[in-house]
């Protein structure tokens, strides 16, 4: 379970990572500073607007990434085991048994101090 929360939270990370480059890397609709960095050039990888639309949905792509590592972490964090019911529906615990301490076995100090006997030296 361990392994699986540690994985959880890298693939978490890179993609928080991974949205906050991304964001950064567009430009908003009214940004001419972007023509100087070469958002204007037709000639590009994507073509004149791909790069708009491959970077929006790479962005969209790692935020859905993201929300669902958040949701599987808080389900993960969430979860604690219950005890299974017996057969009459009630929560089965096991009997208390009182140790006995055999006659020659030696009694721990704080048992006999306790208990009020003399302690031999």
């Amino acid at each position: 379970m361990l392994y699986l929360k540690t994985l959880i939270i890298v693939i978490q990370l890179l993609s928080a990572f991974g949205v906050i480059g991304l964001v950064l890397l567009q430009h908003g609709k009214g940004a001419d500073m972007g023509a100087a960095f070469g958002s204007g050039a037709s000639g590009s990888l994507f073509g004149a607007t791909g790069s708009t639309n491959f970077l929006s949905r790479t962005t969209a792509v790692l935020a859905a990434v993201f929300f669902v590592t958040t949701l599987a972490l808080t389900y993960l964090g969430a979860y604690r085991a219950k005890p299974s019911a017996g057969i009459l529906g009630e929560v089965a615990t096991a009997p208390v048994v009182a140790a006995s301490v055999p006659a020659g076995a030696s009694v721990p100090l704080a048992a006999s101090a306790s208990s009020g006997q003399d302690v031999p030296k």
